[in-house]
């Protein structure tokens, strides 16, 4: 009999695929949270968290004295005291203090006084920086392999340099739009001017959420689709701005912890909003790899093993759909788009295509794609079975059945291979 939470379970992942309205779409929807809420109890998601909110706090100046750097050059200097700013606001009335703090920190940090090692160690403490979060995203997106060593230089390169000049731009069109003679029109009137002071408060929300569906997009170490990555940044963006406004009161309204901690609580409360913002931003990346691929949802990072008979009806599903389309001149098929086929997770589905890649019967391209390894009508199906079955975790060892016991399996063994016969996966498309 199952339990309460099990049914639960059931009913968010699996019944409500397929049930109907109104509450179908109410439990697809629920799915989304409830996943979210399962992997943030689970705590990887709080442990890189805390580990980049640390990384944070060793890299936030000298990262600034890149950003600082080129935005001096092109006379935007003062956005980065705006963008500090609207960072360390939720901190209540120690934000602009600091704000000029650090600001004061990069001003001292000047390339005479640094030297040449001095700034091969800031470079490398900033490479280090995007590396771990790439390393954090690439968690959450179930990605195993980094970038090259050659991509990390220049994209990460291209990112340091080329993220505050198009900050800057965006900053500079927008101040520009603010004192043209439209924005000044429209400010004389009244309705359109309260309008005008929503969307100046809304604004750093804004440029919040543009920033998260940036880096959901950018720094995984795979392909993620705009749609996913902007759902994912809205939704990180509204909850920072709650978390932020939370945050303020908390602040205000603690002043006995501020008089107990005296000049650490600034340090204290920091590290603290560091690593809030951090756990939402990852957050929204679990949402944005949800949305992109829903198969995930029920299982999360929990190892998904499929029994042998499922193994087997995979595997020649595997064969079918690759071999038809490639017959009929269709778009080839990747292990993500059969893993939503199938509506099972890609870590469950990448060690049967292994086996059929293994035994020759299966082809990937340079784009990741698969295609049959020889014609379909020289592929058995029985080769196939026994492909898949090759699967193993660990060193194959030959067991002594009993004598029964192995007479009743070699009697099933050879009714499947008297029923498959000779037919092939050219058979099977025909039969379709």
């Amino acid at each position: 009999m199952m339990r309460p939470l099990e049914r639960l379970e059931a009913a968010l992942f699996q019944k409500s695929r397929t049930m109907p309205r109104p509450w179908g779409p109410v439990l697809r929807a629920l799915r989304y949270p409830a996943a979210i809420v399962r992997d943030f109890l689970m705590g990887d998601i709080n442990v890189h968290a805390m580990s980049l909110a640390y990384t944070t706090l060793l890299s936030l100046v000298p990262l600034l004295v890149f950003s600082f750097s080129v935005m001096k050059g092109l006379g935007a200097d003062t956005d980065l005291r705006f963008i500090l700013h609207e960072f360390f606001r939720p901190l209540g009335n120690v934000s602009n203090q600091l704000t000029e703090s650090v600001l004061q920190f990069v001003a001292n940090m000047r390339g005479d006084v640094l030297g040449s090692i001095g700034l091969v160690f800031l470079t490398y403490t900033v490479i280090s920086t995007i590396q771990k979060v790439e390393a954090s995203f690439n968690f959450v997106w179930q990605v195993n392999r980094p970038r090259s060593l050659a991509r990390r230089f220049t994209e990460y390169l291209s990112v340091i340099i080329l993220g505050p000049i198009l900050l800057a731009v965006a900053l500079e069109l927008l101040a520009s739009a603010e004192h043209s003679v439209a924005a000044q029109w429209l400010d004389s009137i009244a309705p359109l001017a309260s309008i005008f002071g929503i969307f100046g408060r809304l604004l750093p929300y804004a440029i919040v959420t543009i920033v998260f569906t940036f880096m959901y997009i950018f720094v995984p170490n795979t392909r993620v689709r705009f749609l996913p990555a902007l759902i994912g940044g809205v939704t990180a963006g509204i909850i920072w701005g709650l978390v932020g406004e939370i945050f303020t009161a908390f602040i205000v309204y603690s002043s006995q912890m501020m008089a107990v901690y005296t000049g650490f609580a600034i340090v204290l409360t920091t590290l603290i909003w560091v690593y809030l913002s951090w756990l939402i931003l990852l957050i929204g990346a679990q949402l944005a790899f949800y949305v992109q691929l829903p198969q995930y949802l029920r299982h999360g990072r929990e190892a998904v093993e499929l029994s042998g008979s499922t193994r087997e009806q995979v595997g020649l599903s595997i064969m079918y759909l690759i071999g038809r389309d490639y017959h009929t001149g269709l778009p080839h098929w990747s292990a993500g788009r059969l893993a939503a086929e199938f509506d099972i997770p890609g870590t469950a589905l990448t060690p049967i295509l292994a086996c059929l890649e293994k035994a020759g019967l299966l082809v990937a391209t340079e784009h990741e794609q698969f295609l049959p390894g020889r014609d379909p009508e020289g592929i058995s199906l029985a080769a196939v079975i026994d492909a898949v079955r090759m699967q193993q975790s660990g060193q194959l060892v030959t067991a002594r059945l009993a004598a029964p016991a192995a007479r009743v399996v070699a009697e099933v063994e050879a009714a499947m291979r008297q029923q498959l016969g000779t037919r092939s996966l050219k058979d099977l498309i025909a039969a379709d």
